[in-house]
């Protein structure tokens, strides 16, 4: 017998630690490789932690909502025969008999052949195993192929039998695909009811169990109030000029690009430039609140509705060097994973500046809670017909524009009255003299 140290995994550069949710093996069981012996989550991102043997579990070393650091040992797996960490992945085994003589013969080209791939799989937004990767290495997949394996697992995840299953059928004419979800953004995220424990009834009323996000999100919206000075300002906007320059182009951007064009990465690009012109925007203050930490790159927030009601915050690094096409997939990318919860732990961490949506259900403004340890967040209030006052040389007349409301929150703190409100005009200029004759 030999005993193997499951230990915590590395779940992108900026994650150091994780919370145990819950765990769905106890002492005394069975467990195979490549099957999930425990539930974590880092902040908003839930993910299962596979065994990397097949063994027994003895020993857990951690209890449900204990706090884990990256690396260390979480359990003890007992195994048979020696157990060496380089060579946990080689015994590969099916979970069940399968009548295929070409997987028995797929299974032993594992144990026997050396990869020559060089495939790390770290620029996937999905969550292999150990096993998962090996397998594939051995098989000589490439990471964009493994992309379009659909998993059976928790949320997608592709598991052991799915890709022995897709090396069986390898080369046929019907191949997996990625599981199915239209391209979506923030204007286009419909709240829907979250899935809630089953209600405890109490007379009348019931009595319902707050998810854990849901925990985590009030912890973070109190504190923020507890730590902020919190204060707004609001502008008017006139966006007429991107209203028709959007529905002038959308079909053919989408045409071009296979993406759709929606206002949030024209917004999103406004932001980035008032950022650069007021950089003490771009800033956070440290533990104490005796230091301002002003920050190098522009990594903004877009607060994105998932499908259970609850909001997610994924970043778009380095958004002020991205044009325009570059933005409009980096916004879509984000809400479509997001809603289909495939995001990586690095890409909802280390924002800078947030901006979030309320026109989506219909506001036409809003007071938003800083998202801490920032100072700043701009809501965007719904686009509405409006009448207007329009100047022109021969006098002044009333016509309908496309205008919205622009609500900037601050901390009072570090940003003074003058910095937020320039800033947010800042942003109403760059949109209300958005080119109209813009080339695309």
């Amino acid at each position: 017998m030999a005993k193997f140290e499951l230990k915590l995994p590395k779940m992108g550069e900026s994650v150091a630690e994780a919370t145990i949710t819950s765990w769905l093996k106890e002492v005394g069981d069975t467990i195979e490789m490549d099957e999930p012996v425990l539930e974590i989550a880092t902040d908003k991102v839930d993910s299962e932690v596979p065994s990397e043997v097949d063994g027994k579990l003895v020993e857990k070393l951690f209890e449900a909502d204990d706090v884990v650091q990256v690396g260390q040992t979480i359990a003890i797996i007992e195994t048979e025969g020696e157990v060496r960490e380089d060579d946990v992945q080689e015994d590969i085994e099916p979970e069940e008999p399968r009548e295929a003589k070409q997987v028995e013969e797929t299974v032993e080209t594992a144990k026997a052949v050396t990869s020559a791939s060089n495939e790390d799989y770290s620029d996937s937004s999905r969550f292999y195993s150990p096993l998962v990767k090996n397998i594939a290495k051995e098989e000589g997949i490439s990471l964009e192929e493994l992309e379009k394996i659909e998993g059976t697992g928790k949320e997608g995840r592709v598991t052991k039998n799915d890709i022995l299953d897709y090396v069986e059928h390898r080369g046929e004419t019907k191949t997996a695909s990625k599981p199915k979800g239209k391209s979506i953004d923030t204007e286009d995220i419909e709240p829907s009811v979250a899935k809630q424990e089953e209600p405890v009834v109490s007379g009348e009323d019931q009595i319902i169990e707050m998810s854990r996000m849901g925990k985590m999100i009030a912890h973070h919206m109190v504190e923020s109030v507890r730590k902020s000075a919190h204060v707004q300002s609001f502008i008017e906007v006139d966006v007429t000029n991107i209203w028709n320059w959007r529905n002038k182009h959308k079909n053919e951007f989408q045409k071009r690009e296979g993406e759709k064009l929606t206002f949030t990465p024209i917004f999103m690009e406004a932001v980035a430039k008032a950022i650069r012109d007021f950089p003490m925007i771009n800033i956070s203050l440290n533990e104490d609140a005796t230091k301002v930490i002003k920050k190098k790159d522009i990594t903004l927030g877009m607060a994105a509705a998932l499908p259970n009601g609850n909001l997610i915050v994924p970043v778009i690094k380095n958004a002020d060097r991205l044009n325009l096409v570059g933005m409009a997939k980096a916004v879509n990318d984000l809400a479509n994973r997001a809603r289909l919860n495939k995001l990586k732990p690095d890409e909802i961490q280390g924002g800078t500046y947030t901006v979030t949506n309320v026109g989506t259900f219909g506001s036409i403004m809003g007071t938003p809670i800083i998202n801490q340890p920032q100072v700043g967040i701009l809501a965007l209030g719904a686009i509405r017909k409006m009448p207007a006052v329009i100047e022109t040389p021969e006098g002044d007349f009333i016509g309908i524009r496309y205008k919205m409301i622009l609500s900037h929150s601050y901390d009072h703190r570090v940003v003074n009255g003058a910095l937020g409100g320039q800033f947010v005009q800042r942003v109403a200029q760059y949109l209300q003299d958005f080119d109209k004759d813009r080339e695309i």
